[in-house]
């Protein structure tokens, strides 16, 4: 059995015929080769469509109740503390930067004491007699536009500043007025600006129409987290039901938008919302079990300081079933597709048949996956794991605590349900593709299909003949 295609130009193409593993690539009737990966997959059937539909259609009026329900406003106002994030800032630009005696700039003129062979100790014998920088900078932005300030830049500091360099500076309005402002950070909007519009060109040349889709899918994604996501959790909405609405909202837009409006995507969107599922309870039951609070650094504390209605283990939690999301819909695509590619090139291949030839193509698959996301959390933690290393830890020390205990439940519940994800998508891809029925019409276009191997073969048996 096959499916016949009729190309462009009127000549019937036969893709997929064999009968046994040994039948040769697909052969058109007008002598060229043609690959049935390039080809979009068969419409399946009516019938299945309806299954299909059945589970898809409640599950996404669920979604798009959930949003309505938990739909924020906003999020709500609070009084800045002027700790971390939550400060107010301007632009600023650094004027003029010129080299002057630590110690005539320095509170302290004393020369330190403190035992040099420390990190503080020599911090403070540089302070004394090194050579520090006085930076003019410039406020660029709000009420105070045009007003100037200046910073003294130790020798042992990370950042040094540089004249015309770009700055944020931040205001603290309650302070005295030559300690109002001071430099926060540099400005980096314009590499990362350029970096992301490098990153979009890329996409759109490589991926044409698909990238551009996929673009527009990953803005949605992004405006799905700052409009819906953030603001309800902190305005006190369960963290774990926010973030399965909004993951399961995003996990549609992105899927059919990319990927087209299909029985093969939604056997893929079925596939991660299983998965989603399983990474959901597991990640509750074990947050729960190592008694997990979620709150273990300085932004976390400032969070539940500013909301403390907010469930923080619930916050980790749903922060591990987003950052899951991602990685699970490249899984299940692939998975889906694989599948139903075996089956347009053998339709007489059984969903067991199917599913372990998927299932080989998912091994690895997962290798993959896990070195994935165990190596992108490790590379986010290595500031801390080199901390831990310093102090001479041992690994169970390291481990049991909270801080490297949440990274390890972060990763492992993520891994496995990426892992579970290759086997639940195969199988429901084997068992979807398996039980379509085809109509008249696809039954007609295969019989046509075997016609056109069995005169492309003849015809080919006489050339040998000769």
């Amino acid at each position: 059995m096959g499916d016949g295609l009729v190309t462009g130009n009127g000549r019937a193409t036969a893709t997929g015929t064999g009968h046994g593993p040994d039948h040769g690539p697909p052969v058109s009737v007008g002598g060229h080769g043609h690959s049935h990966s390039h080809a979009p997959a068969a419409p399946v059937s009516r019938h299945l469509r309806k299954v299909i539909a059945a589970i898809l259609i409640p599950f996404t009026v669920a979604v798009v109740v959930g949003l309505v329900v938990l739909w924020p406003g906003g999020a709500p106002p609070h009084k800045r503390t002027g700790v971390g994030f939550d400060r107010q800032t301007q632009q600023a630009t650094v004027t003029m930067v010129v080299e002057v005696s630590c110690a005539s700039v320095n509170a302290s003129g004393e020369t330190p004491t403190g035992d040099t062979s420390t990190a503080e100790g020599s911090s403070a014998q540089q302070e004394a007699g090194g050579t520090c920088k006085k930076a003019t900078i410039r406020v660029d932005t709000g009420k105070d536009k045009g007003r100037t300030f200046t910073e003294i830049v130790q020798p042992d500091q990370s950042r040094q500043l540089h004249q015309g360099e770009k700055v944020v500076a931040t205001y603290e309005p309650s302070a005295p007025e030559d300690l109002q402002y001071s430099v926060a950070d540099v400005d980096r909007r314009f590499p990362m600006g350029l970096l992301a519009g490098i990153f979009a060109l890329v996409v759109v040349v490589v991926g044409r129409l698909r990238g551009v889709m996929a673009l527009v899918a990953l803005a949605i994604s992004f405006g799905m987290l700052n409009f819906f996501i953030l603001p309800a959790i902190l305005q006190g909405s369960n963290p774990l039901l926010v973030a399965v609405v909004g993951s399961s909202a995003i996990m549609l837009i992105a899927l059919y938008m990319c990927h087209g409006l299909s029985a093969r995507t939604s056997v893929a969107v079925l596939g991660t919302l299983v998965s989603l599922l399983l990474i959901g309870v597991l990640g509750s039951e074990f947050i729960g079990w190592a008694a997990l609070t979620g709150n273990t650094d300085d932004n976390t504390g400032l969070i539940h300081g500013l909301y403390p209605s907010i469930d923080m283990s619930g916050l980790l939690l749903a922060g591990i079933i987003i950052g899951s999301l991602g990685v699970l819909d490249d899984v299940t695509v692939t998975q889906t597709s694989a599948v139903w590619e075996l089956h347009e090139a053998n339709p007489t291949m059984g969903w067991r048949g199917l599913y372990r030839a998927g299932i080989r193509i998912g091994r690895d698959h997962i290798a993959s996956v896990v070195n994935t996301l165990v190596l992108a959390y490790a590379g986010a933690a290595l500031p801390l794991l080199l901390l831990f290393s310093i102090a001479q830890s041992s690994v169970g020390t390291v481990a049991n605590s909270e801080l490297v205990a949440e990274e390890i439940v972060r990763t492992l519940v993520g891994s496995i349900g990426l892992v579970a994800s290759v086997p639940i998508t195969t199988a429901l891809a084997a068992l979807v593709v398996s039980a379509d029925r085809p109509g008249p019409q696809r039954q007609t276009a295969t019989a046509g299909a075997v016609a056109a191997d069995g005169a492309t073969a003849g015809r080919g048996g006489r050339r040998r003949k000769r």
